[in-house]
């Protein structure tokens, strides 16, 4: 049975791998832009804006996807710009039926102006909480260091002092190429110490090796992409869809579940991936990998998790238990404590999937153990 949009929309959904400064609405970004004197903008109208972000995504190549987010963050560089992105995040996240969600930056790319990290984080955090109040979305923050700078410990001390008003994590992004984890190893180890929550782009432009270097260099308790891990995975020859040999990386994740946030769209967008239909995500849910769908840039991508939910559903063949498994393994897998993951999955997820199977007499899904 195919699901109508509309239908998917209106299921619970948790969202871990969001990127704040890649889901800008086009007409803020332009309205930013004017408000700031930001002059670089390659048009004024909000339906070309989008499709140059996401023709420009659509490089086949992770540096250039990143190229669209000088201009993103150009125009989120007061506290009053901040707050109003995160709080119009959680209005689209509302509608798109999230429940929860967890979205992340980088809050060095928004000092341009004259910002302390620490206003940054706050105007942030104050449009979030704002949104939550009006639209009753939870949410977590998560602090992202970058590769290429040399800034990781700064920011994961900046990440542990907000973790009281909303900050759930600390993250590594940017281009994995020529930048591994390790070289940041000392930032993870704070966190480590701190009892804090670790994840790590990982295996999205570079091979298994990022990956291995997240988990037992850092301590990533999530992984970010991780498209590459299949690397580590053997495949039957005559079924590729047939796992006959399993790495020891792969079988450790496997074994430990470690959560990994796959974002279909953008994998694709980056060149991590040739097709959705060819995305490992098919081959990790098969055999019970802790996987979750998320959106990772929506403006960039021109995505949605209705999209994702709908890209998996067609590509996959799955169905709507198989859309509440991934739900409940994203809830389980979110860094807020235990007893809320626990109470949303089962005071708002499973009653929604619930009401959701009332019309619906068969998904034509298979149940699998978590």
């Amino acid at each position: 049975m195919k699901l109508a949009d509309t239908f998917i929309r209106s299921l619970p959904k948790v969202l871990l791998h969001d990127h704040l400064d890649g889901g800008l609405r086009p007409q803020t970004a332009i309205e930013l832009a004017r408000d700031q004197d930001y002059k670089a903008l390659p048009t004024t109208n909000a339906g070309d804006l989008a499709k140059w972000f996401h023709r420009g995504a659509r490089r086949g190549s992770l540096p250039l996807y990143l190229e669209g987010f000088a201009h993103t963050t150009g125009v989120m560089q007061t506290e009053e710009a901040l707050e109003r992105v995160a709080y119009e995040m959680m209005e689209d996240m509302h509608h798109d039926g999230v429940v929860y969600v967890e979205t992340r930056f980088a809050p060095v790319f928004h000092c341009s102006k004259g910002l302390h990290t620490d206003e940054v984080v706050s105007a942030v955090l104050k449009g979030l909480e704002r949104g939550k109040n009006d639209f009753g979305v939870e949410y977590g923050l998560i602090i992202c260091a970058m590769r290429n700078m040399q800034l990781s410990q700064e920011m994961a001390e900046l990440a542990v002092d907000f973790r009281e008003r909303g900050v759930v994590g600390f993250d590594l992004a940017g281009e994995e190429g020529g930048f591994p984890p390790k070289k940041h190893v000392n930032a993870f180890h704070y966190i480590q110490r701190e009892n804090f929550n670790i994840t790590i782009h990982a295996g999205e432009a570079f091979g298994k090796e990022s990956i291995w270097q997240a988990i037992q260099w850092c301590g990533a308790h999530r992984v970010g992409h991780a498209t590459r891990l299949i690397e580590d995975i053997g495949l039957d020859s005559h079924d590729p869809t047939k796992i006959v040999k399993m790495g020891y990386l792969a079988q450790y994740i496997l074994d430990k579940r470690i959560p990994l946030e796959i974002c279909l769209s953008s994998n694709v967008d980056t060149g991590a991936v040739e097709s959705i239909q060819k995305h490992p995500f098919g081959i990790y849910y098969r055999y019970n990998f802790r996987v979750t769908l998320n959106t990772d840039d929506r403006l960039m991508s021109n995505t949605t998790m209705t999209k994702e939910f709908r890209l998996a559903h067609e590509a996959f063949t799955l169905g709507l238990d198989d859309l509440e498994k991934i739900t409940i393994n994203s809830m389980k897998s979110a860094f807020i404590p235990y007893n809320r993951r626990i109470q949303l999955i089962y005071d708002v997820i499973k009653p929604g999937y619930a009401k959701a199977r009332t019309p619906v007499k068969k998904t034509g899904s298979v149940k699998r153990q978590s």
